[in-house]
């Protein structure tokens, strides 16, 4: 059988396949002519960040899985693939640790002002410290997180690790298991109105799409550091830049955009209150390993039929049952 890899993953997710015997295609052109020509006969897809469309899809005749390296599946129509009995699988248990590490770190910086204090430091300036603006300790603080998947919950034990108030928005997680986690269930507008800190786990469909907008940001307080490991869309970037710019909330941290890579003279990089990474929460270098292996190990396991096949991580469960 044939897997076509679309973008780069690590060396031991493809040993995996290599151990399997199948006949590997790695695809980096990802031009969708190039996609077309290159995917027509496979018989699996591990996908990483490139767009899928169906166009692409309906020219693979023989495809049976794909395989999204990470949680998030935007980039794929998964409609599309259920109507031609093309299974979905994501890396559901890989990347929850670097991303909740990774919004602690926005947290901390910018709660912190360390590019400020670094920059005084630089520049010699160490018995002027008084200057620096004021900056805040985590210890409790109330911190509402939307999403209570295993991303949402990895950041909810950090921040207890911080001694936080932790809040969860969530109507598909009931409250019982949010109370086990040491959580409170909060209604969006409540989270809004006491929250010091504001982390985003949605995905991202048209229920979800500027979930924060315009309304939300009048909704915060002016110390409010709100930060988006998601997808760019579930936060209107332009209300974001406005909220930030007539100072009504303090900060944010954004590793993801409604366009990426987005435009170089975006508003958003001439603002020093926000802190931008481009799109690498989850891509440590255990988190990369994982998310290769698993990724990996659903192709496999799915064409192979095995009784290990993770089915948690199929997204349209129909097609396994």
């Amino acid at each position: 059988m044939k897997i076509g890899i679309v973008g780069p993953i690590h060396e031991k997710g493809m040993k995996i396949l290599q151990n399997e015997k199948f006949d590997i295609v790695e695809v980096n052109d990802l031009k969708s002519s190039n996609l077309q020509k290159e995917l027509q006969d496979v018989d699996g897809i591990v996908l990483r960040t490139a767009h899928l469309s169906n166009d692409v899809l309906k020219n693979c005749s023989n495809l049976k899985i794909v395989s999204r390296h990470g949680v998030g599946y935007d980039n794929v129509d998964i409609n599309f693939l259920s109507q031609r009995k093309i299974a979905l699988a994501v890396t559901g248990t890989a990347n929850a640790i670097s991303v909740a590490e990774h919004v602690m770190a926005f947290f901390l910086h910018l709660s912190k002002n360390i590019n400020l204090s670094d920059s005084l430091t630089r520049k010699g300036q160490f018995e002027e410290k008084s200057r620096l603006p004021d900056f805040y300790e985590l210890y409790q603080k109330n911190v509402l997180i939307f999403g209570f998947g295993r991303i949402g919950q990895a950041v909810a034990k950090r921040c207890h690790g911080f001694e936080m108030n932790v809040y969860v928005f969530d109507p598909f997680v009931e409250e019982k298991f949010i109370s086990s986690m040491g959580c409170q269930q909060i209604s969006k507008d409540e989270g809004l109105k006491i929250s010091d800190y504001i982390s985003m786990h949605l995905p991202l469909n048209e229920k979800t799409k500027n979930f924060i907008g315009i309304n939300e940001f009048q909704t915060m307080k002016p110390n409010c550091i709100l930060v988006n490991t998601a997808r760019g869309g579930v936060v209107d970037e332009q209300s974001l830049y406005e909220a930030l710019v007539k100072k009504q909330i303090a900060g944010a941290g954004l590793d993801v955009f409604e366009q990426e890579p987005p435009q170089n003279n975006h508003p958003l990089f001439s603002l020093p209150n926000a802190l931008l990474t481009p799109h690498n929460a989850a891509l440590t270098l255990e988190c990369r390993i994982r998310m290769a292996v698993e990724s990996c190990e659903n192709i496999t396991f799915f064409l192979n039929n095995k009784e290990a096949l993770n089915s948690a991580n199929i997204i349209n469960q129909n097609l396994i049952s």
